[in-house]
């Protein structure tokens, strides 16, 4: 008894450790990538905290397998203090906290993050007083409560399954099984709302998560170019320039009037021409800095990092392929979206689990290093290609220079791509996603030599779809997931389309050569020649 009670007390004690390493994460990543220039109280308030409920959202998924597994010891019986209440207690407190979490991602998403934003934008009319920027942007955000709303109408109503024309044993299992998860509105209401938006966090996913995963380890290795090198190149290229620009004002010592070409040829060369000093003046400053000399320093262990990441993704990639495979070959097909119970085909990281269960808390830890390797790289995916609307960039994200706007649609990304990560990570072990390590008790038949007959012995066996309802307990993870089938069918074909991208970033990452130590610097116009620090970090 003390020993489960020590369980839980570090169960709680790593959550909450967990919270205070979110909130410090998030206010050290948004003071970083924040413009000085133009940061805002409200908006950076909103990023901070959008990007904290986006993190701890993805802290509940280790939390709620780790609390089903803690009502059972591993012989497969109930814990004694695990009654029939204390379990739907439990499962209550953990479905709460889903609703909670959830409830605010949508508020978030459908009003306050849109609020902001378009408040910010508004901001910027010089003759708009305050009342007009709130009007102005309460008319726009109310386009997207409308679609909040509409959507919680659809899915307190949209029927759970279609007629059922098949009778293979699978289907029965998907189909008991759906009858008893959650039966009230409000849930079916609240998960399809969340599963829309899980829907546009997978093509989030596919976007930025599968080409950052190749992109953040590959920069790791390649690094940044010589800044000695750099500095070279563009001295000449000054000489250059300098050089055209004397040539073309030779034209007019003589008092005649320049053609407009080459007044226009004049003017761009001159623009080009403050361009290069201002890069001059950046990479003279970055090269005698001590932080440049401090990252050399570091630049092994970026190897190294980025030799152990490139692992990491090429470990996730196959575990995702072999469990699409299998859900391809033993699934009960598009009409029960794929779903899967128990492994045909066993990936690395599904054998991994199971081993690291024997060690508490191996596996925990495990899952979190997993959905947050999985958080980073979507953001190293946003960070290299930028905000885009279709053909159309809006934003970059740059160290010291991001814009509010765009901190805000970076958090609103990885709001929805978190939505994501419990499908991505249930494809990846479905089975321990579902009842975690729990237990239970089969009768097996065994012969005793000394009795020269037959003895029945209960064995403890992994919970899995062929076990008594109640003797294993589902995660409420996995009624959000599975809540309708043809999200499930939409997040399997997304999951082929994740490992697609994936090998196209990586084919891009590797073709491509190494950053400037000031990238960006000719594309942004805007900075001003006291801001060198921005790339010297």
């Amino acid at each position: 008894m003390a020993a489960a009670a020590a369980e839980l007390v570090i169960g709680w004690c790593i959550f909450g450790l967990l919270l205070l390493a979110i909130l410090a994460f998030c206010w050290v990543y948004v003071r970083k990538y924040q413009s000085q220039r133009e940061s805002e109280v409200v908006s950076t308030v909103t990023a901070i905290f959008s990007l904290a409920v986006a993190l701890i959202t993805s802290a509940l998924l280790p939390v709620d397998i780790f609390l089903v597994s803690y009502m059972k010891n591993q012989n497969g019986t109930f814990k004694d203090w695990a009654n029939a209440n204390v379990t739907v207690q439990i499962e209550n407190t953990v479905l709460y906290g889903y609703y909670t979490l959830y409830s605010v991602i949508l508020f978030c998403v459908f009003f306050w993050i849109p609020f902001v934003y378009f408040y910010y934008e508004e901001k910027d009319e010089d003759d708009a007083s305050k009342c007009t920027q709130i009007k102005t942007a309460l008319k726009y955000t109310l386009g997207f409560v409308v679609i909040c709303a509409l959507l919680l109408l659809v899915g307190a109503f949209v029927p759970l399954h279609l007629p059922n024309n098949n009778n293979s044993t699978e289907w029965e299992k998907v189909k008991l099984l759906f009858e008893d998860l959650g039966t009230g509105q409000g849930l079916a209401a609240l998960s399809f709302s969340i599963s829309s938006l899980t829907l546009i966090g997978m093509l989030a996913a596919i976007t930025y998560t599968a080409y950052g995963m190749s992109a953040l380890p590959l920069n790791l290795i390649k690094g940044t170019r010589s800044t000695a090198y750099e500095r070279l190149e563009n001295t000449e290229d000054i000489e250059e320039v300098e050089q055209h620009i004397q040539t073309i004002r030779s034209k007019s010592k003589d008092g005649r009037p320049l053609p407009a070409r080459d007044r226009r040829a004049l003017k761009q060369c001159e623009e080009r021409l403050r361009t290069l000093r201002k890069r001059e003046r950046h990479l003279e400053f970055i090269e005698n800095s001590w932080w440049t000399k401090f990252c050399g320093a570091l630049r092994p262990l970026k190897i190294i990092w980025g030799i152990f990441f490139i692992l990491v993704a090429l470990l996730f990639v196959i575990s995702l392929f072999l469990s699409n495979l299998d859900q391809a070959l033993h699934s009960a097909g598009i009409d029960s979206g794929f779903i899967i119970f128990g492994t045909n085909l066993s990936n690395p990281l599904n054998m991994l689990l199971p081993l690291l269960q024997t060690v508490f808390p191996l596996d925990y830890i495990l899952i979190t290093i997993i959905i947050m390797y999985f958080i980073f790289t979507s953001m190293a995916g946003i960070r290299n290609i930028g905000i885009w609307f279709f053909w159309i960039r809006l934003y970059k994200i740059r160290r010291g220079r991001t814009r509010p706007q765009a901190l805000l649609f970076l958090c609103m990304i990885l709001l929805l791509i978190v939505l994501h990560t419990s499908y991505m990570i249930y494809s990846l072990a479905p089975q321990y996603v579902m009842y975690g390590s729990q237990n239970y008790l089969i009768e097996s038949n065994i012969t005793s030599d000394a009795h020269k007959g037959n003895s029945t012995l209960a064995v403890p066996k992994r919970c899995d779809a062929d076990a008594p309802k109640d003797q294993c307990t589902v995660t409420r993870t996995y009624i959000f997931l599975h809540k309708f089938w043809f999200f499930s069918a939409a997040y399997y074909f997304g999951n082929w389309a994740f490992l697609v991208v994936f090998l196209i970033g990586l084919i891009v990452s590797c073709c491509k050569g190494k950053k400037s130590v000031i990238e960006g610097v000719d594309e942004d116009s805007d900075l001003s020649d006291d801001e060198p620090s921005a790339y010297s970090a």
